[in-house]
């Protein structure tokens, strides 16, 4: 049986009809899927899935021995 997990974006204005927390969030089988639960309005994420660029997925090397910063617990 499929699991289906639905959370509601607080803030967000639905682009149909521009009511305010609306829209709900549904991921069935790892795909996001938007609905407005006031006009029924209906769109996917698809820009969220795209990977990453690959410049963008490794750190900053920071050359050995420099210091990057001190941690003091208070």
């Amino acid at each position: 049986m499929t699991r289906t997990r639905k959370r509601f974006i607080a803030g967000a204005e639905c682009p149909a009809c521009q009511a305010q927390d609306t829209l709900m969030l549904t991921i069935v089988n790892q795909q996001e899927q938007v609905q407005c639960v006031q006009c029924g309005h209906k769109f996917e994420e698809r820009q969220a899935a795209a990977p990453a660029p690959a410049s963008a997925q490794q750190p900053e090397k920071v050359p050995v021995g420099q210091v990057i910063g001190f941690f003091k617990p208070e």
